[in-house]
């Protein structure tokens, strides 16, 4: 069946506007791609898709058999109308808060439009939350029901539920004996009766400006706080995507196929990326698929089965995907031919970035020929075998990793934002695009980096504010003009392009008086398979240190290598040989520390960051005060005098 993608309004892309001062971009905006809609929400997105292209495969739901069914533009519409009716015989109210506590699945999908539909707000919150963060967060929202997705969730619900008097109803998604449709079906059943005649009507009354997100940002500081985002910030955000991205969201013209363009979703939609990537497959009537499992081999089966054309993804796995990749070809003693396989592809990426002239000679072109079949193509079937472009967020991702995938053939667009813009506000398009960067903005956003260096945003995507539940209301987040401190440091290139240095609460300012952002640092770090996470220190001290955990896929592979198989971990983290190769790691990363610094010890720890102990937010991003608090004792030892320690 033929794609039909969502035409854009505007026919030509908007050309970025840049601001200089004494000589040098300080901003760069691009122009949205027409008015702003003064009607039109996200709520009526799958009734304007069941109107364009009704038999369309929007979604597909994967089935206990591994399969995919796909499901309709019109069959959504329908499930959508369905699940309204049901919300709002159970009693719930236009402007009611809805929250849900799931991984990602179809199900997540069908209950964000099914809640606009019915006129609520949603509410994510992380499977991995706590029962006091479950409970502060019901409490602060207001919401009048919670959806669970397995019986642990819904005990540490439980544990909670004296406290929440406001949440009127609790379903668990995995709940036994719901019958055919699940407790999502007994919902609709509820409404069975009603008129669609309602949710027509609810619809009617949301405008653009009404909230439909709550959005809790992860707390990396331990404050967690509720951002507001509107129709019109979503709607924008969606359509400066689709914008840009419209060669990714179409059939490759080159494919003799012409494989429709598809999508498998792993990313948490509780965080604001995972929703937004949702949103604008559904908006721009691309395929679909969502997969709960993150773990290697679970995820490998569903890309295997599913093959999709694109990805929006964590740099975690895309390092996961090589450090896999590098390790079969060690155990096999190729090891040796990897890394130059590697170094070839990061070459090809490099030049393919490079003006016509500085393009991959004979030489280059050959190493391609000849690592193609034996390294190239089996990294990109770990993805699916029809990976065509790679959209990168969450978290720095590095020109090493950047340059090595371009040079495999999948294009990478990196891109840079937080809940409080929607997800992204820059980006790295098809035709507009600089490894090493976060892009320029998106349609109808600003950025400028203030004299300190503070990266400041602005446009529609950009939320309506902080909740305030105590009060009821929303506190404003911009100032007087509309611009957002980031808290990021960060700046910006001759063409309007965004590098990302920092955290501005992070900076590390030694006893000597130099600055350094433990960022670059941190990532370069991870890079190696060996480490998992690791954490920079070092303010108001004589010398920089780090404290290193092991990655477990990693660490796997060398037991092996080095039978090491039985050796306890505790023991096995001041093993020399394992301490030398992680010292190497930490001589390469520090060739980006400023000339003169250096890392001057490291402590390999035998625990993982988790979230359950308090050191990583639900997003996965390291808690800094929670690690120095609780590792303060081998910070000490770090910072002894030599030959005190112990």
């Amino acid at each position: 069946m033929p794609h039909a993608p969502l035409e854009t309004t505007a026919p030509h892309r908007p050309t970025p506007q840049l601001h200089r001062e004494e000589g040098r971009v300080v901003a760069v905006a691009t122009p949205p791609p027409g008015p702003s809609p003064g009607r039109g929400t996200l709520a009526d997105i799958p009734y304007v898709n069941a109107l364009a292209a009704p038999e369309l495969p929007i979604l597909s739901r994967r089935q206990a058999d591994g399969s995919w069914r796909d499901v309709s533009a019109a069959a959504f519409a329908e499930e959508v109308t369905a699940l309204a009716k049901g919300l709002t015989a159970h009693g719930l109210q236009p402007g009611d808060r809805l929250a849900v506590m799931s991984r990602t699945r179809y199900e997540w999908t069908l209950l964000d439009f099914a809640a606009w539909a019915a006129g609520l707000v949603t509410v994510p919150i992380y499977p991995e939350s706590s029962a006091q963060q479950l409970s502060w967060m019901l409490r602060d929202s207001g919401a009048r029901a919670c959806v669970v997705e397995t019986a642990e969730e819904a005990r540490r619900l439980s544990a909670v539920r004296q406290e929440l008097s406001g949440v009127a109803h609790v379903w668990q998604l995995t709940a036994l004996g719901a019958g055919q449709g699940g407790v999502l079906g007994q919902i609709a059943a509820a409404g069975r009766g009603a008129p669609d005649r309602t949710v027509a009507e609810n619809r009617q009354h949301l405008t653009p400006g009404h909230a439909a997100t709550l959005v809790y940002t992860s707390g990396t500081t331990g404050t967690i706080r509720g951002c507001v985002l509107t129709h019109a910030n979503l709607m924008a955000e969606l359509d400066g995507a689709i914008e840009l991205f419209g060669a990714v969201f179409a059939p490759d013209p080159e494919d003799p196929e012409q494989t429709p363009p598809s999508t498998l979703l792993f990313l948490p939609m509780a965080h604001v990326l995972g929703r937004v990537v949702s949103l604008a497959c559904v908006r721009a009537r691309v395929r679909l698929g969502h997969a709960s499992g993150v773990a290697a081999a679970e995820l490998s089966a569903d890309l295997a089965s599913f093959r999709p054309t694109f990805l929006f993804a964590v740099p975690q796995l895309l390092e996961k995907v090589f450090n896999a990749a590098r390790a079969s070809a060690e155990t096999a003693g190729r090891g040796s031919a990897f890394d130059r396989a590697a170094r070839i592809a990061r070459r090809l990426g490099a030049a393919g970035e490079a003006e016509a002239e500085a393009r991959p000679g004979v030489g280059l072109r050959a190493a391609r020929s000849l690592y193609e079949p034996l390294v190239y193509r089996r990294i990109r079937e770990r993805l699916g075998g029809r990976l065509r472009h790679v959209i990168c967020g969450g978290a720095p991702l590095g020109s090493r990793l950047a340059t090595f995938y371009e040079g495999i053939g999948v294009a990478v667009h990196e891109g840079y934002g937080l809940t409080e813009t929607s997800a992204a506000v820059t980006v790295n398009s098809p035709g507009a695009r600089r490894l090493g960067t976060v892009g320029r903005p998106l349609p109808g956003a600003a950025v400028r980096v203030a004299r300190n260096g503070e990266v400041l945003v602005r446009g529609a995507q950009v939320f309506a504010g902080y909740w305030d539940g105590e009060r009821g209301r929303v506190v404003p987040g911009t100032d007087a003009e509309g611009w957002f401190a980031t808290g990021d440091l960060g700046s910006l290139d001759e063409d309007g392009f965004l590098t990302i240095i920092g955290r501005q609460k992070d900076l590390i300012i030694t006893a000597r008086g130099r600055t350094v952002a433990p960022e670059p640092v941190e990532e370069a770090l991870r890079a190696h398979a060996l480490v998992g996470h690791c954490l920079v220190v070092g303010d108001q001290l004589p010398h920089l240190a780090a404290l290193i955990t092991l990655d477990p896929d990693g660490l796997a592979h060398w037991r092996a290598l080095r039978e090491r198989g039985r050796t306890p971990l505790s023991r096995l983290v001041e093993d020399p040989e394992l301490l030398a190769d992680v010292g190497k790691a930490v001589s390469t990363a520090e060739r980006v520390l400023p000339e003169g610094e250096s890392i001057r010890r490291f402590r390999v720890i035998p625990q993982e960051f988790t979230v359950e102990g308090g050191q990583l937010t639900p997003s996965l991003k390291i808690r800094r005060a929670a690690v120095l608090h609780d590792y303060a004792d081998i910070l000490e030892e770090l910072y002894a005098p030599e030959g005190a320690e112990g």
